[in-house]
């Protein structure tokens, strides 16, 4: 009774004449037929999970070969009703001669207890590789931190060494051109590594945003190796482009633009002194495909299949050739399927070039190539417009009133909100230029004040937000506040001048 409460089945083994006697529990466990006459060690194999009947023949002869007195094993079973473990306990019997000649035991239902130990085994092996994964993730963002920390101080230290020179020390004018060239390249790539860290933002929140419009890709590609041919030239590298017109692709210009200026950029910092690098456009069935190919450093195969992750860079040491955040490629590869392409990156290895193909869906239709409109240069002219400007800061307020006057603007500048609602009606500018993180009373809060306002009170103002806050959040609660036009810092003084004319056209 006690075989029956704990659903054990019990068997005895004739190994001489492979016979077995075997109850009705272990009938029921194994699944077998009642009416079974002659039960034998061959049926009982055959009643075992395929993948386990080697190890368990194995083990019965292993324990009669060596004259074992008992016998164990654990092993599943194809019962009727499913898979099922079984374990199997017995006692072997042998002759004087050391014959085996009967085996007795009993074999017990595990099911629930190795599907447990299995499900442990599967928690813990998941845990073990989300730890992993854990780690390996702390260790790119400390990897990437500390690059970062690198990159943003690197471009910090000629602005501040050579604005201190200017200041105390007395130079040529061919020198002073030199350092303000200098000041104003770091400024830039300050502003670009900035640029990428926002847009991986973008990225990650789902807020990349992406104006489609039918593009001229050949445009798109000359504009781009235009932007980088003076870094090529300074290395004597060679810009070679093959770009027939195949047609037109759906999407941002901008964007695509900046696809290709990351490529070519990459692969002009990858590339030696005297090096080349080649654009090619092509059509590929009902796609356009561009190629960006270059004679430099290479890929390694180890970290190939890492090249479009965020925050992976190949050599991040203190005596690494290159700089950069390891971002450009990441955002690629994001603009690149917001389009709904794809790229692919090969390279032959260390020191054999690198190739990455970009292939964007073809229009059907090629309708006529709308050209951005520009404002023409003399258009930039602000002569008789009134601008009041606020910021808190006090760098800034000059910088504003001299970039605005110098393009002829009457301008009026403020420190605060309070001091814009304070001159705004005896002023009468006719646009506003506001910072937005101010203390006491902020841009968005200023803006929203000012529409309240009578027209007669200046409550109609076209107004600018001029902000180092530069996400796309920031641009849309600008406009909601009540701004015509969010333009960010570091300032581009020909974006902000032609924002102004712009506005004050538009209210003609």
């Amino acid at each position: 009774m006690a075989y029956k409460a704990t659903q054990s089945g019990l068997w005895d083994w004739d190994i001489i004449h492979n016979s077995a006697h075997v109850s009705e529990e272990y009938v029921n466990l194994f699944g077998l037929d009642p009416s079974t006459k002659e039960i034998t060690y061959e049926l009982w194999l055959s009643l075992l999970h395929p993948d386990d009947r080697t190890s368990a023949h194995e083990g019965v002869n292993r324990t009669i070969q060596q004259q074992e007195e008992y016998y164990e094993d654990d092993f599943r079973t194809i019962h009727p009703d499913g898979i099922r473990w079984l374990a199997a306990r017995g006692q072997v019997f042998y002759d004087a001669a050391g014959n085996a000649v009967r085996m007795v035991g009993n074999v017990q239902d595990i099911t629930d207890r190795k599907q447990a130990e299995i499900q442990r085994d599967r928690l813990f092996q998941l845990e073990q590789a989300a730890r992993a994964e854990a780690e390996r993730a702390n260790r790119i963002k400390d990897e990437f931190l500390a690059v970062l920390s690198h990159e943003l101080r690197s471009p910090l230290n000629p602005i501040l060494g050579w604005t201190k020179l200017l200041q105390t020390r007395k130079f040529s004018e061919t020198k002073m051109a030199e350092a303000l060239a200098t000041i104003e390249r770091n400024a830039k790539l300050q502003t670009q590594l900035i640029d990428d860290l926002l847009d991986l933002a973008k990225i990650l929140r789902g807020k990349l945003s992406i104006e489609a419009a039918p593009v001229n890709l050949a445009f798109v590609i000359e504009s781009a190796i235009d932007t980088v041919n003076t870094a090529a030239l300074s290395k004597s590298i060679v810009l070679h482009s093959v770009l027939p017109n195949i047609g037109q692709v759906s999407g941002d210009s901008n964007r695509l633009q900046q696809i290709v200026w990351n490529l070519l950029s990459n692969a002009i910092k990858f590339t030696p002194k005297g090096g080349r690098v080649e654009t090619r456009l092509e059509q590929v069935d009902d796609r356009a495909q561009i190629i960006v190919s270059d004679t430099g450093k290479g890929i390694s195969s180890d970290f190939l299949p890492y090249i479009f992750e965020s925050f992976r860079q190949e050599d991040v040491s203190i005596t690494r050739k290159y700089g950069g955040l390891g971002l450009g490629l990441a955002i690629v590869r994001q603009l690149v399927e917001a389009h709904g392409g794809t790229i692919t990156a090969d390279s032959p290895g260390v020191g054999l070039g690198a190739t990455f193909t970009v292939q964007l869906p073809l229009l059907n239709v090629e309708p006529e190539i709308k050209q951005p409109d520009e404002l023409p240069q003399q258009a930039l002219e602000l002569t008789g417009i009134k601008v009041l400007t606020v910021d808190d800061d006090p760098d800034a307020r000059e910088l504003l009133t001299v970039l605005l006057a110098e393009y002829g603007a009457e301008v009026l500048t403020v420190d605060s909100a309070a001091e814009v609602l304070a001159n705004l009606e005896s002023f009468q500018p006719d646009v506003l230029v506001s910072d937005i993180g101010m203390p006491e009373v902020d841009g968005y809060s200023l803006i929203q004040k000012i529409r309240t306002l009578t027209p007669e009170k200046g409550g109609e103002i076209p107004a600018i937000a001029l902000t180092a806050y530069a996400r796309v959040d920031d641009y849309e609660r600008a406009i909601i506040s009540g701004y015509q036009r969010h333009v960010t810092k570091p300032l581009d003084p020909e974006e902000l001048v032609q924002a102004v004319v712009a506005l004050v056209h538009s209210k003609l």
